[in-house]
């Protein structure tokens, strides 16, 4: 029997500001940041555990603090039960009254949980050679059910359900694997569409990502100005001809009335989606918003906080397409309850990505999900952007627009700490 010996947290912050990739309507001066979290044992594999959590700056110092207050409770239990039994090692956190009482699960605490759990999933994996999309897509149904917390959601999605869809995945399942493994899970670009950048810039890098790199969308942000949205809009779509999708992306910035309005003058562009109009909160103005600017679905989901979210906005039909974040909610079983949320109510998800590690981790759970829960990449695809996959053990590899399949064992974001390093925040 092994035991937990050290939790180790790194602060690292990458001056994206400078170029002003990553900017957009309401973070116009983001610095993408990764707070970084090892978790080791004294087992003889010598296998550690890495998770994090995604900023985009001084957020981490409270984060960092957050995953440190709590990883130390690790230290000196035993792995083996956790490792068996991860629904024990998510109440060991989730359920602790003292960390929840500062949610109630969200916020700060709930996604530094996230990390500690997403640690302890990557040394599951490790353990068992494969990477994380493979180990959940091939536990039992019964298995990976009972490690989920079904507690407010019994009214959308019960246990007995969850564990039907994953049974019918398993019909075809050794054939999605063997597609997944030749060609790749498809991908869209968020590259060219930062609100800092020259339109001579944005033109350029959307001619290059989809007919150099292949990908079939790309995705602009919107929402300072809305004649500079139209001319920006314009440009794009003449730049990547009328094949290759296109998307817009407001980070919440708008009321829901002025969303209405301003979306309403983006239909000759024949949009994709328009994600997060307004506050990720406001359910009921999503889908009063859905409704007012049909036929351009709303996509949303990157800022829920947690799987209640998730369950609220499908009941109300307040999104066509569904995003998630590798980094925003309680870990891989939170984000599993998500994916299965979204086959119960026939939506697709197209998850948030891009940020430091986020292509890395969320590209599992998109994989999990094609292999074992929807069966389909139909409408389906992961955000991508070129930004500091250098710093990963094993980096995101993009091959004809679509996400190569990982095949090393774990979760993919162990970061390579000796280029890391000089992106350490001393303070």
């Amino acid at each position: 029997m092994s035991r937990f010996t050290a939790v180790r947290v790194f602060d690292f912050r990458f001056p994206t500001s400078s170029t002003l990739s990553g900017s957009d309507a309401m973070n116009p001066d983001p610095d993408y940041s990764s707070a970084y979290v090892e978790v080791h044992t004294d087992a003889d594999d010598g296998i550690k555990g890495v998770g994090f959590v995604f900023t985009i700056g001084r957020g981490n110092d409270v984060v960092c603090r957050a995953i440190e207050s709590m990883g130390g409770r690790l230290v000196g239990m035993e792995v083996e039960p956790l490792l068996d039994d991860m629904k024990k090692a998510w109440d060991l956190f989730v359920h602790d009254s003292q960390l929840r009482w500062l949610g109630p699960e969200k916020g700060v605490e709930h996604m530094a949980i996230g990390a500690v759990l997403s640690a302890l999933w990557d040394v599951k994996a490790r353990r068992a050679g494969k990477p994380l999309w493979r180990l959940l897509a091939e536990m039992e149904p019964e298995e990976l059910v009972s490690t989920l917390d079904f507690r407010y959601l019994s009214d959308a999605l019960r246990p007995e359900e969850a564990v039907e869809i994953l049974r019918a995945g398993r019909k075809g399942k050794e054939a999605r694997i063997r597609h997944l493994l030749e060609t790749g899970y498809p991908g869209y670009s968020t590259a060219a569409g930062w609100l800092g950048y020259s339109d001579e810039k944005m033109v350029a890098l959307a001619r290059e990502e989809s007919r150099v790199k292949g990908f079939r969308q790309i995705k602009l942000k919107v929402g300072q100005d809305v004649d500079d949205d139209l001319r920006r809009l314009a440009l794009a779509r003449e730049a990547i001809g009328p094949d290759v999708r296109l998307a817009v992306d407001a980070n919440q910035v708008w009321d829901v009335p002025e969303a209405i309005e301003w979306i309403n003058r983006f239909h000759e562009f024949d949009l994709a989606w328009v994600e997060e109009p307004t506050s990720p909160d406001d359910v009921i103005g999503h889908a009063t918003i859905a409704r007012a600017i049909n036929p351009i679905p709303v996509a949303t989901g990157e800022q829920m906080q947690s799987r209640i979210m998730f369950k609220q906005y499908l009941q109300a039909n307040a999104f066509g397409i569904m995003q998630v974040d590798a980094t925003r909610v309680a870990g891989p079983q939170e984000i599993v309850l998500e994916y299965l949320l979204a086959r119960k109510f026939n939506k697709p998800v197209c998850p948030h990505a891009g940020g430091v590690g986020l292509c890395e981790a969320v590209c599992h759970f998109a994989m999990f999900d094609y292999v074992a829960v929807s069966g389909t990449t139909e409408g389906r695809m992961i955000e991508y952007v070129d930004n500091q996959h250098e710093h990963f053990v094993h980096p995101t590899e993009i091959r004809n627009g679509n996400y190569v399949a990982p095949t090393a064992p774990g979760n993919g974001t162990e970061m390579t700490l000796e280029t890391a390093e000089k992106y350490l925040y001393k303070g």
